[in-house]
């Protein structure tokens, strides 16, 4: 477990500063996987072997985004799943980002 994912997600407000690059490039290296794409944007995939565990990831996924109040853009696919993450409001990526996506891998380790 990461000390990002044991941090909470903040609100948001329209106006909120993004990161700046040095600001993102400390966090990404406490992630396991994830890179960042134009935009900014957090990206990550992740593959399974079949649909239903694919699909059951993505439901766990949507439970941690619920309890953070943050969520991800996520592509679901037979034995794949995709996810993107920024903050809408800032424009860009904030530390909730991060975190969210930290929360992500530990669901993912956790699984069953």
């Amino acid at each position: 477990m990461s000390k990002l994912s044991q941090k909470r997600c903040v609100p948001c407000r329209e106006g909120t500063p993004p990161l700046d690059d040095e600001a993102c490039s400390k966090l990404l290296p406490q992630l396991d996987g994830w890179s960042m794409i134009a935009g900014p944007r957090l990206t990550r995939q992740w593959k399974f072997p079949d649909f239903a565990t694919a699909l059951a990831f993505v439901n766990r996924v949507g439970v941690v985004a619920d309890a953070e109040d943050h969520h991800p853009d996520v592509a679901l696919a037979w034995g794949r799943v995709g996810v993107e993450l920024w903050t809408h409001a800032a424009g860009g990526l904030t530390e909730n980002d991060f975190i969210l996506a930290a929360k992500i891998d530990d669901t993912h380790a956790s699984r069953p």
